[in-house]
């Protein structure tokens, strides 16, 4: 497995392997792997020929209060899990090699990122639009993967491929969670033992509120909805949001919408957990 740090020697290296046909898949993460990044890079590692796992924690998609300086970061066991599940190159900039200290241009979606984490964070989904821009044109990937527990930007992303004419199969994976319920996450470490078992109720009131909406269907979505919030304020969270939407566009639910996105983002101790469900309502 390749570590490579440099921007031209990445650039290089994918340019090589598409004279010589190679069919590249890249995962970008921002390090601290853990099962759900491990289960990306499986997935593309039966899809595609090379294996590109991106490690980079993104300055530009923290807000000025957030935990960028403290984000958790282990490179060399990030290393150890990506030659272990069959990764050909890491890549692993610095910062100011992904960007110029006079940089003036940016990537911005102007819909489906106004909502949700939109709302509360406004300047972050320039930043993750911005760094998977450059990390597709750095890394010239065929196909890219990213987790459903993102939803709304994997829909970002997937608007962005699509608008712009990226050659780049996007791929959106389940969330993979612990064997209690909990969606994993970088951040879970935040959690101390007694905030990870109150933000269980997160996964519990979304496990519950897809069986409530098959047994009632969407007339009472709004009551479903209050439930899981009346839910994880009682288990001490601190929501940002619980919302229902069309999964599709984000939208409010209509008689045209196949299946709801029900998201949720809350605040236990000094980790921000989201997490979602998607449910079918037609075929």
């Amino acid at each position: 497995m390749k570590v490579i740090k440099s921007v031209p020697a990445m650039q290089q290296y994918s340019l090589a392997a598409k004279k010589h046909g190679k069919i590249i898949g890249v995962v970008p993460t921002m390090g601290y792997l853990h099962a759900g990044h491990t289960s990306l890079i499986d997935l593309v590692r039966a899809k595609t020929e090379i294996v590109i796992v991106t490690i980079f924690v993104n300055p530009t998609q923290f807000g000025a209060n957030e935990d960028l300086s403290n984000y958790p970061r282990d490179f060399e066991r990030d290393l150890q899990l990506c030659e272990q599940h069959g990764a050909d190159v890491v890549f692993a900039p610095e910062p100011d090699d992904m960007y110029c200290a006079d940089r003036s241009v940016w990537v911005i979606e102007e819909k489906l990122s106004r909502g949700l984490c939109g709302r509360s964070r406004p300047e972050h989904f320039r930043g993750v639009t911005t760094v998977v821009a450059k990390l597709f044109n750095i890394t010239l990937p065929d196909v890219a993967i990213f987790g459903q527990k993102d939803a709304q930007q994997a829909l970002v992303l997937q608007r962005m491929v699509r608008d712009l004419n990226f050659p780049v199969e996007v791929i959106v994976a389940p969330i993979v969670r612990e064997a209690d319920g909990l969606a994993m996450s970088s951040r879970n470490r935040y959690l101390s033992e007694n905030e990870r078992k109150s933000a269980l109720c997160i996964s519990r009131s979304l496990f519950n509120a897809e069986l409530q909406i098959k047994k009632n269907g969407l007339a009472a979505l709004g009551e479903i909805l209050s439930s899981v919030w009346d839910n994880i304020r009682e288990a001490g969270g601190a929501i940002d949001y619980v919302e229902g939407l069309d999964a599709d566009t984000l939208e409010p639910v209509t008689e045209h919408t196949v299946a709801i996105l029900i998201a949720v983002a809350a605040g236990f101790g000094r980790a921000r957990l989201l997490d979602n469900i998607l449910v079918k309502i037609k075929d």
